[in-house]
């Protein structure tokens, strides 16, 4: 029996171990049964259950306690409580120019090590997901049909801009988060078929995107919150632009073009071969499809593109991933940062590759998204304490609308020297910039998984 075979052996009887909703299924932390072995009356150890607070779901919650109601919810109020900064005043936050700032190691990768050292068998969950491939055939089917059907369509009229929103944009939401799968080499054992297989999955895009996410994205894993690394981290320039409502809304409709710009300005990285084939696959298949169907139908792939990354409940996963929307319990001058990662358990998930379960990625980026609601069930310790949102869209709403959220909002590592200088805490930048082929974004669990195989 092959390597592989064996570690999807292993990881099978592990599923089948825990008593669990269907695994593709995500689940609020605090909902969680206690985790019982079906091989065992026992069951295991649960320190926070008795402690965690009740939540009402109809109301979207309350954030950290004396905080005003958001979108966010605390799950352990008692541990919120004990680790929470004093408040400080909304005038003082209205006056925000500056992000908040940590000398602080990421805690992913201090969270990661305890939950290897708590629970080793998270390793299993590990790998490739062969659903993966399908489900995304399927979406680019989908939408090369509906282009077919819009082929006569006006581009304004309510019916396309309708399909363009409903239909377009939430396939084209799961299509940008199967090449963040794939860039993490979850869809396939080599790493040269996730790249071409991205490519692929790009083609309702319209425009080519893959090959340039994957660097940026592993860098952002590597470096979350290094100025001078992180793509992901809006500029000061766009923080004092877009400070006051008008601003915030301007950037969350048009949030798909700073993502795309703004990596360019952060950092350049080497154009490559697999971004060469990337384009011109993309604008080969572009050129044949307006011949054939006429242009309405890649304005109707790039409209959905647009929507997919503007006022869509879908795309409030880019805000809700690594935004403070409680800002008022984060005192400027605090040693004590902010959670900058949360996470989300609602239904949109099903649509995104459970893309929600943000705090459960980052810690273990090389566990497929089947798999994340299990790696949730079986770390519920170190899961339920953290801060939530309940509400894609109301994430949107509160960053708009909240007079104390703003795209200062975002906690940036090393020293703070002026918001306009950017700052590392890297120790070489040219080495950091260097994308493996075969790169995971997780060197902890890569090496792991090599130690096993020596073994």
């Amino acid at each position: 029996m092959s390597i592989y075979a064996k570690m999807q052996q292993s990881k099978d009887e592990l599923f089948s171990s825990y008593t669990t909703r269907p695994f593709y299924l995500p689940i609020k932390p605090e909902s969680l049964p206690p985790l019982r072995r079906s091989d065992s009356s026992d069951t295991l150890e649960d320190a926070t259950a008795s402690d965690s607070s009740s939540t009402d779901d109809a109301s979207s919650l309350t954030s950290l306690p004396g905080s005003t109601p958001s979108s966010v919810s605390s799950i352990s109020e008692r541990s919120s409580q004990a680790n929470s900064p004093a408040p400080i005043y909304e005038d003082e936050l209205s006056k925000r120019s500056e992000f908040f700032w940590t000398y602080q190691e990421e805690p992913h990768r201090t969270r990661r090590m305890q939950i290897l050292k708590a629970h080793p068998e998270v390793t299993k969950l590990c790998g490739h997901e062969p659903l993966t491939k399908y489900v995304i055939t399927g979406v680019v089917a989908l939408q090369f049909l509906t282009a077919y059907l819009l082929r006569n369509t006006p581009l304004f009229s309510l019916k396309f801009l309708l399909t363009a929103y409903v239909i377009g944009a939430t396939a084209n939401q799961n299509v940008f988060l199967c090449i963040h799968e794939l860039s993490h080499n979850l869809g396939f054992k080599r790493p040269i078929h996730n790249r071409l297989f991205a490519i692929f999955a790009n083609l309702p895009i319209g425009i080519p995107y893959s090959a340039s996410f994957r660097p940026y994205h592993l860098i952002h894993h590597k470096h979350l919150g290094d100025s001078a690394l992180d793509a992901d981290l809006p500029t000061a320039l766009e923080a004092v632009v877009f400070q006051n409502v008008a601003g915030k809304a301007f950037f969350a409709t048009f949030q798909i073009f700073f993502y795309a710009v703004r990596p360019m300005f952060v950092m350049k990285l080497p154009f490559t071969h697999i971004h060469l084939l990337n384009v011109i696959v993309q604008l080969v298949v572009d050129y044949v499809m307006v011949k054939a169907w006429g242009s309405k139908a890649l304005l109707y792939f790039i409209t959905s593109s647009f929507f997919a990354g503007s006022l869509h409940p879908c795309a409030g996963h880019f805000i809700a991933e690594h935004y403070v929307l409680n800002p008022t319990q984060a005192p400027l001058n605090s040693e004590i940062p902010p959670p900058e990662t949360y996470s989300y358990y609602g239904i949109l998930n099903l649509f995104t590759y459970n893309v929600g379960l943000h705090n459960e990625h980052h810690d273990f980026p090389f566990i497929p998204w089947t798999r994340l609601p299990l790696l949730t069930q079986i770390a519920r310790e170190f899961y339920e304490p953290l801060p939530y949102h309940n509400s894609w869209t109301k994430v949107i709403w509160d960053f708009v609308l909240d007079d104390n959220v703003s795209l200062w909002c975002r906690v940036k590592r090393g020293v703070s020297s002026g918001s306009n200088q950017l700052i590392t805490a890297a120790k070489n930048i040219d080495e950091a910039k260097t994308v493996r082929d075969d790169d995971n974004g997780d060197e902890d669990i890569e090496k792991s998984l090599l130690e096993k195989k020596t073994d």
